[in-house]
């Protein structure tokens, strides 16, 4: 599908940084990158059992609700010696009860498994 210079397209995510990166990627090809967060979308539950999935569930919902093309990604931390654990969960993983995710601690937690 090719888009036309001026396109708009929605980066399915609430994440700044992640939003610059695709913004940057798009700009040499005339496209303007706006981010979920921007529109006001929801984060959709991620409900795949793959990054492939989670990502098709977010670029989906935001072209459903914009009307625009969308593009999504999604990742994590796969461990060889915890079966590829913690895979799609690794944001669970970094939850913390009260305030941003804490991925340092996620860290720690992954160690600690891995010497168990």
């Amino acid at each position: 599908m090719q888009l036309a210079k001026g396109t708009k397209i929605v980066v399915a995510s609430h994440n700044d940084g992640k939003h610059k990166e695709f913004a940057d990627l798009m700009a040499p090809f005339g496209l303007e990158a706006k981010s979920a967060k921007e529109y006001g979308l929801p984060e959709p539950d991620e409900t795949g059992t793959t990054f492939e999935e989670n990502a098709y569930i977010k670029a989906h919902a935001a072209a459903k609700a914009t009307g625009l093309p969308a593009l999504s990604d999604d990742s994590g931390l796969m461990i060889d010696a915890l079966g590829g654990q913690p895979g799609v969960y690794t944001a669970n993983w970094a939850e913390a009860p009260d305030g941003p995710r804490d991925f340092g601690g996620a860290m720690q937690r992954a160690e600690v498994a891995v010497e168990e």
